[in-house]
């Protein structure tokens, strides 16, 4: 399967606003397997959304099942994803393969509350907490034209060259 290519910052469609998803079919299901590829291709990638290689759809993959100590549901293909609560916050250092030089300090809810579809157009709920929350409020952003360069506590402090990519 190929790869897809990663959009990087300051390319103007990481800021548009993704569609959403309208047809579950075949076409869309390699789609996802391509991006799940090109996820997992990329070193200590847990999640990719589609903006992120130019298909400006809401489609979003999350899997933080590599981290054995936390709490998470494995491979999350989202569609057309939605939080619906959340509560708590709190600050946490974020990376991301469209900002492949820089790391930065983030404040994100602790836990949340998700609806979405998964590639069948099933409807999907989740809770969630900690990192695996993290992990998917950050690809969310991507389907809404936000990086977490957009939610840094502050620009000036908060914002660190990157010394190896992990």
């Amino acid at each position: 399967m190929s790869m897809l290519t990663i959009l990087q910052y300051p390319d103007e469609r990481l800021k548009q606003v993704a569609a959403e998803v309208s047809v579950f079919d075949d076409a869309l299901r390699t789609f996802i397997h391509q991006l799940e590829t090109t996820m997992r291709a990329g070193p200590g990638g847990v999640g990719i959304a589609a903006p992120q290689v130019g298909r400006i759809e809401r489609i979003a993959i999350v899997d933080v099942s590599a981290k054995k100590k936390i709490k998470q549901h494995g491979r999350l293909v989202l569609i057309n994803p939605e939080i619906t609560a959340w509560q708590g916050s709190v600050v946490g250092r974020e990376g991301c393969m469209s900002v492949p030089d820089y790391t930065g300090n983030v404040v994100r809810a602790e836990t949340i509350t998700l609806t979405a579809q998964d590639e069948f157009g099933q409807p999907q709920q989740f809770e969630m907490e900690g990192f695996e929350a993290r992990a998917v409020q950050h690809e969310l952003d991507h389907l809404d034209g936000m990086l977490f360069l957009d939610r840094l506590v502050s620009r000036r402090s908060d914002l660190f060259k990157r010394k190896v990519y992990q």
